[in-house]
């Protein structure tokens, strides 16, 4: 009798630098690798059908989905072992060769696991239309991924809502959690644009409004907060109402392309940019420096990719952010300065994101039945393997995240900057 996993650990062994990174237990109860490590579990013949049919990382991340391969023991330790086995390894190809598929095919008629194409897991797919990055198609896009439903990010997020890096001012402190650093981030944001109360600000992708509602609230500002999905524009919306801001929180549901109100004294960006697009980019930057006024100042935070790294994925384009498109940080602040801005601090936030992406999925797997229950496994799944791949690309460096302040300078020269910094983190200051 074939056992299954020495003839799958045989098949994957050109693949990885020395051993198995991870151990394998297949359908029949055989196992081969390391004692040590995690067990990745194949459930049944179906997941190497699916590896057949999609080969690659796309193959991999729907056998997991559907159930059909697990992982016992740590999943980030598990997927930090291939990726640093695979680097080792070398330059590997994106899908296998018409070589190593004749091994699979081979491999699979001899496990009997040759047959018909395995239904697509049962999460949600994204499914994009027209022209890349249209109104139409922009829309979709971030419905796929943020029109999940508001209960659905209540229960994985803080109390302020913020989905995107927090400031973890003090991460040693147990009493200190991931709200306490969100409102930290919020409060940096909002002194190094120099908020001053009645002042005008346009934040960009407001998402569930933290900045908005805490900009209206703790520095009296005028906010005008845009979103392109329907779900987030009716949080924000009755939130604004329930908590008395609507002299001070305008919520549009509206492209960044058709925003004509100019004359701003501070415009953010928190975690937008990524789904604005190489090709429309430089235009994007140009329009901040239009929304403006002259001595007014822009705050991006956004997510880059190494220089060598790649960014996104089939997985992430699949079933997570489709179009969205990262670039080394460096390439965005030529941007931004092409597009009329002086940038002016840049700081970054990489093992903050670690962190902020440890709580999320903390609580993603403490409330692990109301997440199933809210969506169903499958999307649940799809989830756990994006918090944990998500925090390994941060902490390992492959992708990183800043805070980008820019100035639209006045017809004098003037920045309208302090020379120092310094009163962004005091912590007796309020602007």
């Amino acid at each position: 009798m074939t056992r299954a996993a020495p003839r799958l650990a045989a098949l994957l062994a050109g693949r990885f630098a020395g051993d198995l990174p991870v151990r394998l237990r297949a359908w029949d109860g055989s196992e081969a690798g390391p004692q040590d490590a995690p067990v990745m579990v194949l459930r049944s013949r179906r997941a190497l059908r699916r590896l057949l049919w999609q080969p690659g990382e796309l193959g991999l991340a729907q056998a997991y989905i559907a159930g059909d391969l697990d992982v016992e023991g740590d999943l980030v330790d598990g997927l930090s072992r291939v990726w640093r086995s695979v680097r080792a390894h070398g330059p590997a190809p994106a899908a296998p060769g018409p070589r190593q598929l004749a091994r699979m095919a081979r491999a699979a008629l001899l496990l009997g696991a040759l047959g018909p194409r395995p239904p697509a897991p049962g999460a949600p797919r994204a499914r994009l239309r027209g022209a890349l990055h249209s109104t139409a198609r922009d829309r979709a896009a971030i419905s796929h991924h943020y029109d999940l439903s508001n209960d659905w990010y209540a229960l994985l997020l803080d109390e302020t809502m913020a989905y995107s890096c927090g400031y973890w001012k003090r991460p040693a402190d147990p009493s200190y959690g991931p709200a306490d650093a969100q409102r930290d981030k919020l409060e940096l944001v909002c002194r190094k644009l120099g908020l001053r109360p009645g002042a005008r600000l346009l934040d960009i992708g407001c998402g569930w409004g933290s900045l908005a509602l805490y900009a209206a609230r703790e520095h009296h500002a005028q906010v005008t907060a845009v979103t392109l999905s329907r779900e987030q524009h009716a949080f924000v919306t009755a939130r604004v109402r329930e908590l008395g801001l609507t002299e001070r929180i305008d919520v549009e549901l509206r492209h960044y392309r058709h925003l004509t109100a100019d004359g701003h004294d501070a415009v953010s960006a928190i975690e937008m940019g990524e789904h604005v697009g190489e090709a429309e980019y430089p235009a994007f930057a140009a329009r901040l420096h239009a929304l403006v006024r002259p001595g007014g100042r822009v705050l991006v935070q956004q997510m880059s990719r190494g220089a060598t790294a790649p960014g996104g994925g089939a997985f992430i384009e699949t079933y997570i952010a489709p179009d969205m498109h990262m670039r080394p940080l460096g390439e965005t602040v030529g941007m931004l300065e092409a597009g009329g801005l002086e940038v002016r601090s840049v700081e970054s936030l990489r093992e903050h994101y670690a962190r902020t992406i440890a709580a999320w999925h903390h609580t993603l797997e403490t409330r692990w039945p109301e997440f199933v229950a809210l969506a169903g496994e499958p999307t649940a799944r799809v989830w756990r393997l994006y918090m944990a791949g998500a925090g390994l690309a941060f902490t390992e460096h492959r992708m990183g995240v800043d805070q980008i302040l820019a100035v639209r300078t006045a017809p004098d020269g003037a920045a309208g900057l302090p020379g120092t910094p310094y009163d962004w983190y005091a912590e007796d200051i309020r602007t």
